[in-house]
């Protein structure tokens, strides 16, 4: 598998409830919005990198190749955001990512990739929790979603159990996947890595 064959999504398309509702992939972290730092993992890695935006499209517009909205209304959650995204991909291939995991590691896409053998679906692990929002994904199960989302499924891991796939092991990076659902934990995380190797120098 080859760059020409991935298209990257990141998820940006919920309500940010947690964070009092603002748009999280916006949400300053060092300075950048959360969203520019996991479309650094994606970029040249993939032939496209789509965000699956909701709202501040013109915003999110700059940081990526296409900004895609979901396929229905009424913010129905992450499975709704991949199933756009799988339905919007040119390729046979989907990676995809949460907006707010500033620190994912850089080699995702090569692991994930690596990961899948004969498998549908690639889904990062950290050696305790399955990541679910972390997967590479054939596209040509779109209409599968479809139609698991028209039946009423909105739970991506009961959607997976359904599918030929394979978890990803990324137990000595379990902390690249912290999430950001709420401002303390962007507080912490902010600090954590402020001179961690690989994220960012004090003067940059």
């Amino acid at each position: 598998m080859v760059q020409h064959e991935l298209t990257g999504l990141i998820l940006a398309g919920g309500q940010g409830r947690r964070m009092g509702g603002v748009d999280k992939g916006l949400v300053a972290f060092h300075g950048r919005p959360l969203v520019a730092y996991v479309g650094e993992r994606l970029a040249g890695r993939v032939a496209e990198v789509l965000i699956n935006a909701n709202r501040s499209q013109d915003q999110y517009a700059p940081l990526a190749d296409r900004v895609i909205e979901d396929a229905e209304g009424g913010f129905q959650g992450p499975l709704m955001g991949i199933y756009s995204g799988l339905r919007a991909a040119a390729t046979p291939w989907l990676v995809v990512v949460p907006c707010d995991t500033p620190a994912l590691p850089e080699d995702l896409v090569t692991r994930l990739v690596a990961g899948l053998g004969d498998a549908d679906i690639a889904v990062a692990c950290d050696g305790e929790r399955l990541h679910p929002v972390v997967a590479l994904i054939r596209t040509a199960l779109a209409d599968d979603l479809g139609a698991a989302l028209a039946g009423g499924e909105r739970k991506i891991d009961r959607w997976y159990t359904r599918q030929n796939w394979r978890r990803v092991d990324f137990s000595d990076c379990p902390a690249a996947f912290a999430n950001l659902n709420t401002d303390e934990e962007r507080q912490r995380l902010e600090a954590a890595l402020c001179y961690a190797p690989g994220f960012m120098s004090p003067d940059r």
